[in-house]
């Protein structure tokens, strides 16, 4: 990877840590941006679906089971505004979830770059086995 690609990675895992600050989630915040060809055809970040009220958390501070992953909204958002993700970059804040994983490998992407950890790691395993590149900064 060069010096030129890298400083781009950062710039955009930035940007995506920016755009998590819309959440309304109290435990935490996730943002994510989807880039083709060095240009943002994608962003969002953790939250209810449309229509809900913006409370992530239950009384007892559990997160909602309806509660929507970052990765999951962009990639939603770009396949609704009828572009494709196919060939894309995923940066996210948090490393995605099985779930998430699953989205990420049909909607086409092929890079996922990432900042923090998830508690379970399978959705990294499975992004690597489908051929996915993936970086931690």
């Amino acid at each position: 990877m060069t010096d030129k690609e890298t400083k781009f990675d950062k710039s955009y895992l930035e940007m995506a840590s920016v755009w998590a600050k819309n959440s309304y989630c109290v435990r935490r915040q996730v943002g994510a941006i989807i880039v083709k060809d060095r240009m943002i055809i994608s962003d969002g970040y953790n939250g209810t679906p449309s229509g809900f009220e913006n409370v992530c958390e239950d009384e007892n501070g559990n997160t909602k089971a309806y509660v929507l992953h970052a990765e999951a909204n962009a990639i939603t958002k770009v396949a609704k505004s009828g572009n494709s993700s196919d060939g894309s970059t995923l940066y996210v804040t948090a490393a995605p979830c099985l779930e998430c994983s699953k989205l990420i490998i049909q909607a086409g992407i092929k890079r996922v770059v990432y900042r923090d950890e998830y508690r379970i790691m399978d959705g990294v395993e499975l992004l690597k086995r489908a051929g996915i590149e993936v970086v931690k900064y």
